[in-house]
């Protein structure tokens, strides 16, 4: 199991995340990428902890990813099913685990700053705190994709599954874009990464 691990997370991860997994009798399936998730956790019928992680994952995402999973689990376990999925409990869990694993040797120097800023108050995913998602996504292939942050205001953009929008202003953090085919406002995350149009 630790040599097939080595192929998903960094090598030096590989044989304490092995020792997490058989602590908690982690039952984990990589799966085809799910454009909404990176990765889920879920009690099975018959009580099995089953963790699912997307296989396009780079290295050190699909890392963050698995503990992140593992820590809903052990947090389940800790305090039972009243805690909010991403409420205190969780986080202070995730907290303890991922500790270990923001050193060099298993980290790039680039990432650790902001690996360390996102765990002083870790988010429901990696991909709403931005600065660690673009820094995460140096990592993926070259894609032709682009940020919304890049993007000219009023520009038109094209999500995953078809709906083409437009553009606007900023608010706090995220972007307010139109649906062009229904007039509705959405928010986007500034690092969702879209196909532009014109």
């Amino acid at each position: 199991m630790v040599e097939v691990l080595k192929k998903y997370i960094p090598e030096r991860a590989a044989a304490p995340v092995f020792a997490l997994i058989k602590e908690h009798a982690v039952y984990l399936k990589i799966v085809n990428e799910r454009v909404t998730r990176h990765g889920d956790y879920r009690i099975l019928a018959d009580g099995q902890h089953q963790i699912t992680v997307n296989v396009s994952l780079n290295q050190y995402r699909f890392l963050v990813t698995l503990v992140h999973e593992i820590a809903h689990l052990v947090a389940f376990k800790k305090y039972g099913r009243a805690i909010k999925p991403h409420g205190k409990e969780w986080k202070h869990t995730f907290q303890f685990l991922m500790l270990p694993f923001i050193r060099p040797e298993i980290f790039p120097a680039d990432l650790l700053p902001y690996l360390a800023r996102h765990f002083k108050n870790p988010k429901a995913s990696s991909d709403t705190d931005a600065h660690l998602s673009v820094a995460l996504k140096n990592y993926d292939p070259p894609s032709d994709k682009n940020y919304i942050f890049e993007l000219p205001m009023g520009s038109t953009f094209q999500i995953y599954n078809g709906k083409i929008f437009k553009k606007g202003k900023k608010r706090v953090k995220r972007y307010e874009c139109i649906e062009v085919s229904t007039g509705r406002t959405y928010l986007f995350q500034p690092n969702a990464e879209v196909d532009i149009i014109d």
